[in-house]
């Protein structure tokens, strides 16, 4: 399966969400990769942008300016590396925390499922969160609404996703 399929489905599918927990852990991860890159490559974007010499203009930061400019061929990729790894740490505990709290919805929910599979279906169910996390500064609305909205979207998809994992058997 392509990561584009992956990815339009994480956005526009919910239900199809289930099946990927049955996916191979290495195509997982490569999708949670690509999301990584995505929001990186966004990030060193915003950062070229917010640092370029324009917002030097005061004439008691030529000195800064002119050392900026000296070594602007390395702070580029040092910054996107750090932006890479930083990104990669939060990405992964935010999956895991969603996955520990999606374990005990599924137990409430009465359905089968092992943390593995709630992990894999989790890192499909966070691509509307992040998207939406990378559009906040552009949108008119609070930090703490954005993260709020994006909790209740990614719990709402990880329910609807757990609607199709199947049920546990009754034991008598």
């Amino acid at each position: 399966m392509k990561h584009s399929q992956l990815f339009i489905d994480s956005l526009i599918h919910p239900k199809k969400l289930a099946a990927y927990r049955l996916l191979p852990i290495g195509k997982v991860i490569q999708y949670t990769f690509l999301l990584i890159t995505i929001v990186s490559v966004f990030s060193l974007g915003r950062f070229a942008a917010g640092m370029s010499v324009d917002t030097f203009d005061m004439d008691s930061l030529t000195g800064l300016t002119d050392y900026i400019e000296g070594i602007k061929w390395l702070l580029y990729p040092f910054t996107f590396l750090m932006l890479f790894v930083v990104t990669t740490m939060l990405i992964f505990a935010q999956i895991a925390l969603y996955a520990l709290a999606g374990l005990f919805i599924l137990k409430a929910m009465k359905r089968r499922g092992e943390y593995r599979h709630i992990w894999r279906t989790t890192t499909f169910a966070i691509t509307w969160a992040t998207l939406l996390s990378m559009l906040a500064d552009y949108l008119p609305v609070n930090s703490t609404v954005i993260t709020v909205l994006s909790l209740f979207l990614t719990i709402t998809l990880l329910i609807v996703a757990f609607t199709k994992y199947p049920k546990q058997p009754n034991i008598k």
